[in-house]
C-alpha cells in the first residue's frame, strides 16, 4: 500500500532550502555542479577544441569568444568544451550554460542564471530586475564561476544582470559564442577564435557517417562527393543534406541531387526549412536595411568569385546603399569600408586578402533565397553568372527584374527587345564573345544605375540609345575594344563612375566634360593620353575627384601637377616615352593622393632626389626638413624597360610602399643608393612592403647595403638579377618567417648567396625552398594584373 504526502513549505522554509543549496555547492566544491549537454560525435573540431579549452584555461584570461558563419559548429563546440568542465573538477565550483538567441530580454538572462543557482521561487519572480541582479551577484561574489553564454548577438552586461566581473584574482571565467567578431570585441575579448567551414577531407568524412556506409555504395560515391562538396564544408549543410540523402540509394536519385543543387538551393529537399531559415538570422541581425542591400548585391557574383571590393564598393554608392549625392568620393568609399568590414565581422562574407572578398557558397545561396522574397520572386534577382550561358537566358516577366548578373558566360549577342523597365544593374563583364549589345534592349532600362561592359575583349561599339540612360551612373567599359564613345554620350547628365582602363583602341575621349556629374574617371592603360587639350578639358569636370591617367610628355606632366584640383584627384599615373636626362620626381609631389606609380619605356638618366613639395598652387619651395616624406599615400611602384637609372633611391620619400616591382631596365646597379641616402636616414624605408619584384636587371648588385627590419614582408622575388648575392636581411628581419618566402631563377643562384652572418642563413635559407601557397600565389598574381600593361585579359577564376 502506498502513500502519497503533500508538503507545504512557508517562506521561511524556502528561505532555508536555498540556504542550504548554498551551502552543499560550496561542501561539494571539488565536485563543480555542471549540467552535461548531450552531443553528437564531430569529424573535424578535436584540434580547434583543444585550443578553445587551453585558451579559456589561461591564467588571466576571462572573456573567450569563439565566432562564425551560422551553421559552422560554434555550439555543438561550445557544448564540449562544457562537458569538459565535468572531466575537470575541483577548479571551479559551477558552471552555468545560457541560450541567448537574439533578442533576449535581460530578464530572461537572470532567470535563466537564477534556475542554475536554485534561486526561482515565487518570491524570486516577483523581483524587478535590480533585485534580481543583487541575489544573483550575492550567489556568484566569492566562488569561481563559468558563464556560458551561446548565440549572442549583441554585449551582454553583465553588471546589469548581477555576474561578476571576471578578473585574474577571482579566476572566473565568461565564454560565448557569436556570428559577429564585432561582439567579442565588446565582450572583453580582443583576440576571439574564429570556427571555420571544415576542409574537404573533413568534410567529406562527416558527410560520410551522415549518409551511412550502405548507402554509398561504389556507384554512388563520386556523386555522393559532388552533393558534398556543394555544403563548402559547411557542417550544418553536411549534416543536414547527408540525413536527406541517407536513403537515396539509387544513382538515378543522386543524379537528381547533384542537378537540383546546381539551381537555386530553397528547391532541395530540407534546405529551405532547416538551413537557410538558420543563416537568415544573421542577415536579421544586419539592423540597417541599406547594409542588407549591400550583403545581397554580394550574391551577383559566381560561386567562390573573388570580388573585387573596390569594384563593390562603387556598385554600392551607384546603386544608393551608401553615400549622399553631395557627398565626397572619399567618405562614400570610406562608408563602403566600414560596411564591407561589419560583414565581414558578422561572418557573411570572407575576406580573401587586402583587395577582395569571397561569400561562401551556402551563404550566397542564402541572399538569393531572401532577394528571390524567400523564393516567391526568383525573376527579381537573376544570377546565371559562370554557368556556360551562349545566349540570354530566357525570363517570363522582364519588368519584374531588379538586378540580372550575367557575368562570366560566352554570350555573343543580346539581341532581346523585352522591357527591362524596374533594372537598375546588369554585369555583362567576361562575356568574350559579346560583340553586340540590342538598342531597343538598352533603351529600355531607364532605371538602370550601373552597367559593366568590363573584358569583353569583342565589343568595339556602343548602341547609340546608350545617351538615352537617364539614370545610369556606373559604366564599366575596361579591357574592351571601344573605339570611340558614342554620339550623344555626353547626355548622360547623372553618370558619376567612368572606367576605360586598358581601353586599347578607344583614341579620343573628346566632350567628356559635358559629363557634369562626373566623379571618377579611370583611363590608365588606355590609348587616351593626358595631352595638355585633354587636361584643358579635364579642368571643365567640376565634381571630378578620381582620376587614374596616363602621361607621355613632360610638358603634359608639369600641367597635370602645377592644377592643384586635378593633381589631388589623380591616385594612379602611368607615365611613359619620356626621353630625357634629369626626371624631376618631385612634379608629383603635388599629388598628395596618388597611390599608384608606373613608369615604363623611357630613356632617363637619372631621378632627382632633391625632392621639392608644393606649398601654394604656384610655387614650389625646398623643403625645410628634407627628411620629411612627401609620397605618403603611395603603395604601389612599378618600373619597367627605363634604360639609364642607375638607382631608385627617390623611393625613400614613399615610406608606405606595398609592392615594388622593377623590371627590364639594364642599368639600375643598385635600390638604395647611400651616398644619395645619407641626408634621408630618419626616415623608415620599407616599414609595409609585402611584396619586392625585381626582374632583368643584369648590372643589379644591392638593394641596400645594411640588413632592415622588414615588418610585414612576405615575398621577394628575383629573376634574371645575375649579380644580386646579398639581401638586406639579419636574424632579425621579417618577424613572420612563415608567412615569407625567397623565389629566385635561375635556381642556381641560390647556392650563391652571401649571408650577414651564420644566424640569418639558418634563418632564411628554408625560406629559399619553401613552396608558396595558394593563397600568397593569388595575392601576386592579383597584383601582377593590376600593374601589367598586357592590353587585355580574360579572367576567369
Amino acid at each position: 500500500m502506498g502513500c502519497c504526502f503533500s508538503v507545504q513549505y512557508s517562506a521561511d522554509d524556502q528561505t532555508l532550502i536555498r540556504i542550504y543549496n548554498f551551502l552543499c555547492g560550496i561542501i561539494n566544491r571539488n565536485s563543480p555542479e555542471v549540467e552535461e549537454m548531450p552531443t553528437h560525435p564531430t569529424v573535424g573540431q578535436e584540434e580547434m577544441l583543444e585550443k578553445a579549452w587551453n585558451r579559456l584555461m589561461e591564467v588571466g584570461v576571462g572573456f573567450m569568444g569563439l565566432h562564425g558563419m551560422g551553421g559552422v559548429g560554434k555550439t555543438t563546440l561550445f557544448k564540449k568544451i562544457n562537458n569538459k568542465f565535468a572531466e575537470n573538477a575541483g577548479r571551479f565550483d559551477i558552471v552555468i550554460w545560457v541560450v541567448v538567441s537574439q533578442g533576449a530580454k535581460m530578464s530572461k538572462l537572470q532567470d535563466d542564471i537564477a534556475e542554475k543557482l536554485h534561486l526561482c521561487d515565487e518570491v524570486w519572480k516577483n523581483k524587478n530586475e535590480s533585485e534580481k541582479a543583487t541575489d544573483i551577484y550575492k550567489v556568484l561574489n566569492g566562488k569561481r564561476f563559468v558563464l556560458m553564454l551561446d548565440d549572442i548577438w549583441e554585449k551582454v552586461d553583465l553588471e546589469a544582470i548581477g555576474v561578476p566581473f571576471p578578473t585574474r584574482e577571482n579566476g572566473c571565467k565568461v565564454a560565448f559564442t557569436t556570428r559577429s567578431r564585432d561582439v567579442c570585441g565588446s565582450m572583453e575579448d580582443h583576440e576571439p577564435m574564429e570556427v571555420k567551414c571544415l576542409e574537404w577531407d573533413k568534410a567529406w568524412e562527416l558527410f560520410q557517417n551522415k549518409v551511412g556506409d550502405q548507402t554509398l555504395s561504389p556507384d554512388i560515391v563520386e556523386q555522393a562527393k559532388k552533393v558534398a562538396k556543394k555544403c563548402r564544408g559547411l557542417p550544418l549543410a553536411l549534416n543536414v543534406i547527408g540525413e536527406t540523402m541517407s536513403a537515396k540509394t539509387t544513382v538515378q536519385e543522386w543524379n537528381h541531387a547533384v542537378n537540383v543543387l546546381t539551381r537555386p538551393a530553397a528547391e532541395f529537399s530540407n534546405m529551405g526549412n532547416k538551413i537557410l531559415p538558420i543563416l537568415k538570422f544573421s542577415y536579421d541581425s544586419l539592423v540597417d536595411k541599406h547594409i542588407q542591400l549591400c550583403f545581397l548585391y554580394c550574391a551577383l557574383f559566381p560561386e567562390d568569385y573573388k570580388i573585387s571590393k573596390e569594384k563593390l564598393i562603387d556598385y554600392w554608392i551607384c546603386e544608393g546603399f551608401i553615400g549622399e549625392d553631395d557627398q565626397d568620393i572619399k567618405d562614400a568609399i570610406n562608408q563602403g569600408y566600414v560596411e564591407l568590414g561589419t560583414l565581414i565581422r558578422a561572418n557573411l562574407v570572407m575576406e580573401v586578402n587586402r583587395d577582395k572578398v569571397v561569400m561562401h557558397d551556402v551563404v550566397r545561396e542564402m541572399a538569393l533565397w531572401i532577394a528571390s522574397d524567400l523564393g516567391k520572386q526568383r525573376e527579381t534577382f537573376i544570377v546565371q553568372a559562370r554557368v556556360g550561358l551562349s545566349r540570354i537566358p530566357k525570363v517570363k516577366d522582364w519588368g519584374a527584374v531588379r538586378r540580372m548578373s550575367l557575368m562570366n558566360n560566352d554570350i555573343e549577342e543580346i539581341t532581346c527587345t523585352s522591357k527591362c523597365s524596374e533594372l537598375t544593374t546588369l554585369l555583362l563583364q567576361n562575356n568574350y564573345n559579346l560583340k553586340n549589345l540590342s538598342g531597343e534592349f538598352i533603351r529600355s532600362m531607364q532605371k538602370l544605375a550601373v552597367l559593366d561592359l568590363s573584358c569583353n575583349g569583342r565589343l568595339n561599339k556602343l548602341p547609340e540609345q546608350i545617351s538615352e540612360l537617364a539614370s545610369l551612373q556606373f559604366l564599366d567599359l575596361s579591357s574592351t575594344n571601344i573605339e570611340k564613345l558614342p554620339v550623344g554620350f555626353q547626355e548622360l547628365e547623372k553618370l558619376t563612375h567612368l572606367d576605360l582602363t586598358r581601353s586599347r583602341r578607344l583614341c579620343s575621349i573628346s566632350g567628356i566634360s559635358k559629363l557634369s556629374s562626373l566623379r571618377i574617371l579611370k583611363l590608365m592603360y588606355s590609348n587616351v593620353d593626358g595631352d595638355v587639350s585633354l587636361l584643358k578639358e579635364l579642368q571643365l569636370l567640376e565634381h571630378l575627384q578620381v582620376l587614374t591617367v596616363n602621361i607621355c610628355t613632360e610638358l603634359g606632366l608639369k600641367q597635370l601637377s602645377y592644377d592643384q584640383r586635378l593633381a589631388n584627384c589623380t591616385t594612379a599615373l602611368r607615365i611613359y616615352g619620356f626621353q630625357q636626362k634629369l626626371f624631376d620626381i618631385s612634379l608629383l609631389a603635388s599629388m598628395k593622393n596618388l597611390s599608384l606609380l608606373s613608369v615604363g619605356n623611357s630613356q632617363v638618366l637619372e631621378i632627382n632626389t632633391d625632392i621639392k613639395c608644393r606649398e601654394s598652387e604656384t610655387n614650389f619651395s625646398d623643403l625645410q626638413n628634407p627628411t620629411r616624406p612627401c609620397f605618403t599615400n603611395l603603395s604601389r611602384v612599378r618600373i619597367f624597360r627605363c634604360n639609364g637609372i642607375k638607382d631608385l633611391t627617390w623611393v625613400l620619400f614613399a615610406p608606405n610602399l606595398v609592392i615594388l616591382r622593377i623590371e627590364d631596365s639594364d642599368d639600375v646597379e643598385e635600390i638604395i643608393n647611400k651616398e644619395k641616402a645619407t641626408t634621408l636616414t630618419e626616415i623608415p624605408l620599407f616599414q609595409k612592403l609585402e611584396i619586392l619584384y625585381l626582374h632583368c636587371l643584369p648590372k643589379l648588385e644591392s638593394i641596400y647595403w645594411s640588413p632592415l627590419p622588414f615588418q610585414v614582408l612576405g615575398l621577394i622575388k628575383v629573376t634574371d638579377c645575375p649579380n644580386l648575392r646579398k639581401f638586406p636581411l639579419n636574424a632579425a628581419s621579417v618577424p613572420r618567417l612563415e608567412e615569407f618566402v625567397i623565389q629566385m631563377y635561375p635556381r642556381e643562384q641560390k647556392t650563391e648567396l652571401e649571408w650577414e652572418d651564420e644566424d640569418t642563413k639558418n634563418r632564411f635559407l628554408p625560406s629559399l625552398f619553401k613552396r608558396v601557397t595558394i593563397s600568397l600565389n593569388l595575392f601576386c598574381f592579383s597584383y601582377f594584373m593590376f600593374f601589367s600593361s598586357l592590353s587585355f585579359f580574360r579572367v576567369r577564376y
